[in-house]
């Protein structure tokens, strides 16, 4: 009996994924240095006749204290 293939082996070989493994947390990191946006819908309904429907988007960045922004302008502190 042969041992299992690791997972995405086959796509690590074919150039497809990295070699190296990456930590959520890195990946995670990465994600949010450029921004992630989310959307989704919500619909409850009742016999096929749609009652509420909430329709969600939320954009996700991360935020470091040089970067701050106040009232959509940037400004440097002085300290």
């Amino acid at each position: 009996m042969t041992p299992p293939e690791p997972r995405g082996g086959r796509l690590a070989a074919e150039g497809r994924l990295p070699e190296q493994r990456v930590a959520l947390v890195d990946l995670l990191d990465r994600l949010l240095a450029g921004g992630v946006v989310v959307t989704g819908d919500v619909v409850l309904s009742i016999s096929g006749i749609d009652l509420v429907r909430i329709s969600l988007r939320a954009l996700l960045v991360s935020v470091r204290e040089g970067d701050a922004v106040d009232g959509g302008m940037r400004h440097d502190r002085a300290d």
